[in-house]
């Protein structure tokens, strides 16, 4: 049986971006405006294509994953719990200990600013837990 690799098929934006055209309604406009926020607040964010078919966000780790619903645009914050967010954007999932959410409905809008502020405050936390790891010493395996 032959592994897939991870170069193999489209280019993750191009997915990313068939999606967007696929839901051809609110969703699709919605997905399609926080995707530019995003890469307004990170212009080096990388997307990426997982979990057959989830778009994901990500600088130094996961950011974010957007997903669509009937009803909702759900962007999940991976580490979401160990953000802050003082314009309480995050309005779903509230109750795990490491993500949340905000659940976009039809005719609302997310604050740009607000939502910007928590992509760059997702990418310091992923730097910053990043950073730690690599200063921690290796634990030795044991004989």
């Amino acid at each position: 049986m032959k592994k897939t690799g991870a170069s193999e098929g489209p280019p993750a934006s191009e997915l990313i971006s068939e999606k967007i055209a696929s839901l051809g309604d609110w969703r699709g406009a919605t997905l399609a405006r926080m995707r530019k926020l995003i890469h307004d607040a990170d212009p080096q964010v990388v997307e990426e294509w997982k979990w057959m078919g989830t778009p994901v966000w990500s600088h130094d780790g996961i950011l974010c994953t957007g997903e669509s619903y009937k009803s909702a645009v759900k962007l999940t914050f991976a580490k979401g719990a160990s953000l802050a967010d003082p314009t309480g954007l995050f309005n779903a999932s509230l109750d795990g200990n490491m993500r949340r959410a905000i659940d976009i409905h039809e005719g609302e809008e997310v604050a740009a600013a607000a939502f910007k502020a928590l992509i760059r405050a997702a990418i310091a936390h992923n730097e910053e837990s990043k950073a730690r790891s690599a200063k921690s010493p290796k634990k030795a395996a044991k004989p």
